[in-house]
C-alpha cells in the first residue's frame, strides 16, 4: 500500500509538473531571466499540491490524526481537502480563476494554522519544529494570497493589501528559517525539519550556512519590500537547486522502502516552498503592470 501510494503520488506530481512547463514554455524563451524564473511558480507549486492531493484521497485514514478530535466528520474533510489542492493545482497549471482557487488555498492553509499549527505552537513552546511548521503554512498561505491578489482587477487598493500581506507572511518565516540554518547547520537545510544532512552531503554546514544566508537576506527584502522580485526569484531558485540535487536523489534512494513516503514529502514541501517564494514574484510583477 505504501509503495503504491509513493508510485501514484510521484505520477500524479510528474504529471501537472510536465503540463504546467508546457503551457507555460512561451513565456520560457531565452533569454532566460528574472520574469521567466518567477513564471516557474505556478508549476512549482501545482505540482506537490497534486502530490500531497493524491495522498489525502488515497491514504485517507493515515491522516485522519492530523485533524482535530473536536472537528466533526474528520474522515469528511480529508477528502474535502484532496479535491480542494487537486483544484487549486488545476487552476495554478491552466493559470484560470486564480482569483478564488488562490484566495480559498490561502484560507485553507491559514485554517490548518490556526486550528493545528498554532495550538501545537502554544502547547510546545519550546519546540521549533512546532514553530516551523506553523510559519511553513503560514508561507504557503502567502503565497497564495499575494497570486490572489495580483488577479483581481476590481480593487487597486484591495490588491495591493492582499500582496502585501501575503509578502509578510513569507517574509517572516524566511528570517526565522535563515536563523534556524545557522543555529542547527547540521539538519537538511530547506524547510528546516527534523532530517540531518545524509553523509554523502560534502560540507553540510557550509550549505546550511549559504542556505540560510539566502533566506534570511531575502526574507529581511521581502519584509521590508526591497527587491522583493530578486528576493523571491532567489528563493525559488535555492530552493529548486536542493529540490533536485538533494532531496530528489534520497527519494530515488529510498524507493520502495517505508521511508520513500517521507522523501516524497520533503520532495513535495521544498518545491512548494520554492515556488510559493515565485508565486509573489508572479504577483509583484502583475501588480507592478497594473499600475
Amino acid at each position: 500500500m505504501l509503495s503504491s501510494l509513493v508510485f501514484w503520488s510521484c505520477c500524479s506530481g510528474s504529471v501537472f509538473l510536465l503540463v504546467g512547463l508546457v503551457l507555460i514554455r512561451k513565456e520560457l524563451t531565452p533569454p532566460f531571466g528574472l520574469n521567466q524564473v518567477i513564471e516557474l511558480g505556478y508549476a512549482f507549486v501545482a505540482a506537490p499540491l497534486a502530490v500531497f492531493g493524491t495522498q489525502h484521497l488515497l491514504a485517507a485514514r493515515s491522516l485522519l490524526d492530523l485533524v482535530p478530535s473536536w472537528i466533526p466528520a474528520r474522515l469528511f474533510w480529508v477528502y474535502f481537502v484532496g479535491i480542494g489542492l487537486f483544484a487549486a493545482s488545476v487552476s495554478l497549471t491552466l493559470r484560470k480563476h486564480l482569483r478564488w482557487s488562490a484566495l480559498l488555498l490561502a484560507l485553507m492553509f491559514f485554517i490548518f494554522v490556526l486550528s493545528m499549527d498554532l495550538p501545537a505552537v502554544i502547547a510546545q513552546s519550546r519546540d521549533r519544529f512546532s514553530w516551523t511548521y506553523m510559519l511553513r503554512e503560514t508561507a504557503f498561505a502567502g503565497g497564495a494570497l499575494a497570486l490572489a491578489g495580483a488577479a483581481r482587477r476590481d480593487s487597486v487598493q484591495i490588491s495591493k493589501s492582499l500582496i502585501a500581506i501575503g509578502r509578510i507572511c513569507l517574509a517572516v518565516p524566511l528570517i526565522f528559517y535563515g536563523i534556524e540554518h545557522f543555529a542547527f547547520p547540521k539538519f537538511a537545510p530547506g524547510v528546516p525539519l527534523e532530517k540531518l544532512s545524509p553523509n554523502w552531503l560534502p560540507i553540510p554546514e557550509f550549505w546550511a550556512y549559504a542556505v540560510g544566508a539566502v533566506l534570511l537576506i531575502a526574507g529581511i527584502g521581502m519584509l521590508f519590500n526591497w527587491r522583493t522580485r530578486i528576493a523571491a526569484a532567489a528563493v525559488g531558485v535555492v530552493m529548486t537547486l536542493l529540490t533536485l540535487f538533494l532531496y530528489f536523489p534520497l527519494l530515488v534512494k529510498a524507493f520502495g522502502t517505508p521511508q520513500a513516503l517521507d522523501e516524497l514529502n520533503y520532495v513535495g514541501d521544498t518545491l512548494f516552498f520554492g515556488g510559493t517564494a515565485l508565486l509573489l514574484g508572479i504577483a509583484m510583477t502583475q501588480s507592478r503592470q497594473q499600475v
